[in-house]
């Protein structure tokens, strides 16, 4: 069986709930439901759906920097948005990171997020060419 390495953004959440921000198996890298959560653990840019998907990108490229990965191995998607009417908003910043890569994407209209502040949410799996350069 592949070795599992789970990767932690730090949040107090994930044990309380049982996550890991991103769980590696092999070459396949699973990234969690990302919110625009600042570095003062805050929802960060109230109102901008842009700035959010933004932040909540650049998380994503922490964790799979993280597990050995880049943003360029990103297969799919989804962008869950509480207002499915400012979808260009986060397809414009989506676009700026993923342009050359153009993973699978899909845009949903949720009710709601666990912090009524949060705007946008995204998730992503990757596929790399190997293992982790640590699993060797």
């Amino acid at each position: 069986m592949e070795e599992r390495k789970l990767v932690t953004s730090g949040s107090p959440l994930e044990p309380k709930i049982g996550f890991s921000r991103a769980v590696r198996v092999g070459s396949f890298i699973a990234i969690a439901g990302t919110a625009p959560i600042g570095e003062d653990g805050r929802s960060a840019h109230h109102g901008d759906v842009y700035a959010q998907t933004k932040l909540c990108l650049d998380i994503v490229r922490r964790a799979l920097e993280d597990c050995g990965a880049s943003m360029d191995q990103v297969i799919r998607t989804r962008i869950m948005l509480t207002d499915i009417e400012r979808w260009r908003d986060a397809a414009r910043a989506h676009g700026e990171v993923f342009a050359a890569v153009r993973p699978a994407c899909t845009f949903v209209q949720v009710s709601r997020f666990i912090d009524p502040e949060w705007l946008v949410e995204i998730e992503a799996d990757c596929v790399t060419c190997g293992k982790a350069a640590d699993d060797h």
